[in-house]
């Protein structure tokens, strides 16, 4: 059985290929679209580690996408939060969210710094109100000195610092206010605790216990990050089923169409072999093994073009945060192959139904 299906698969080399690749492009689909929403949240979460704060402290109106909700804070809190007894850092920071989804802090440079300096690679801090530091991926092509736009405001570059610490681009809190219609407001506001976690909880309870700030949402780093995943984000779990659903249907719609016109083509082989003794089980199996060696070859082609394509993207945008999920391989090659034998059952029944004397009729 096996010589008969390769013989069959060489004996068609475009249709065998062109099967190959749908299940290749279903495969490199659904691990894309996984790479590029779920690497986001993974380099968001890493960004904010590498910020150094263990709590977070917003208005109970802020987003979890910090940067897609208004300044709504008034940046006085920071200096309410910094006398709470343990808290050794509090920093305001203002976050908004470009056309282009790049987040641009705002940041009261001493706090920021405090809770874990920047790493300059050239440059230093801010000296003026026009002053931006900027990371390294976000540097390419520039240099210190440089003009660059941001929020329809010419910046120029005082620092170029190592990526990791929240956002690509900072500019001082006071002129994020004044171009953002923000003036003295913060998004949220970092606390770096000590003896991180031991007294995260008794601080906690002061915060909500003070004056007017009982509506705020105070969470730990882990509490905070633990709450950026799909399964909370139900706009990101609907686009991931989406996208898994529409690769299925082409998976599947293109071994069903190949492997009909298959059987179609060797109605009289097909006579010939029932004749000969083969049962409906050997039909039927002799389909199905030509639908797995496709879809066999076509996974692993799909794996590895979506990994050099992961390299690719890695090399030439270094911010797209295109990371392939491990899990999600297995996930995307069960699909792709059972979508695929699902496809071929309907042909493979029909072939195996076929009655020896009209299949051997058949011209």
């Amino acid at each position: 059985m096996n010589k008969l299906v390769v013989g069959n698969l060489i004996h068609r080399p475009l249709r065998s290929l062109i099967s190959a690749l749908a299940i290749a492009i279903e495969v490199i689909m659904i691990l894309s679209i996984t790479a590029i929403l779920l690497g986001k949240i993974d380099g968001f979460k890493t960004r904010q580690n590498g910020i150094g704060m263990d709590m977070i402290v917003r208005p109970s109106t802020t987003n979890n996408f910090i940067g897609m909700s208004s300044a709504a804070a008034s940046v006085k809190v920071a200096d309410i939060l910094a006398k709470i007894p343990h808290v050794a850092v509090a920093a305001p920071v203002n976050i908004q969210l470009t056309g282009s989804l790049d987040s641009i802090y705002g940041v009261d440079y001493k706090s920021f710094n405090d809770l874990l300096p920047f790493t300059f690679l050239s440059g230093g801090p801010f000296q003026g109100p026009d002053d931006v530091i900027i990371d390294d991926y976000a540097a390419p092509g520039k240099k210190v000195g440089d003009s660059i736009k941001i929020l329809n405001h010419d910046f120029h570059i005082c620092g170029i610092v190592e990526h990791g610490k929240g956002g690509r681009k900072f500019i001082p809190l006071t002129t994020m206010g004044s171009l953002t219609g923000t003036e003295g407001k913060a998004s949220l506001f970092y606390l770096r605790t000590e003896e991180q976690p031991k007294y995260q909880d008794e601080i906690r309870k002061a915060i909500l216990a003070t004056d007017g700030m009982s509506q705020y949402n105070v969470a730990t780093a882990e509490e905070y990050l633990s709450a950026i995943s799909p399964s909370r984000l139900p706009y990101m779990s609907t686009a991931i089923r989406v996208v898994v659903g529409i690769a299925l249907v082409i998976g599947f719609l293109v071994i069903f169409q190949s492997m009909y016109t298959a059987v179609m083509e060797r109605t009289r082989e097909i006579g010939i072999l029932k004749s000969m003794g083969a049962s409906r089980g050997y039909i039927v199996g002799l389909v199905l093994r030509e639908t797995a060696v496709i879809a066999a070859v076509g996974t692993i082609l799909g794996v590895i073009s979506s990994f050099a394509l992961s390299v690719a993207l890695d090399a030439k945008f270094p911010t797209l945060d295109f990371v392939i999920d491990l899990p999600w391989v297995w996930k995307a090659i069960a699909i792709a192959f059972l979508g695929a034998m699902f496809g071929a059952l309907y042909p493979a029944f029909k072939a195996a139904s076929k009655d020896p004397i009209d299949a051997l009729a058949y011209e």
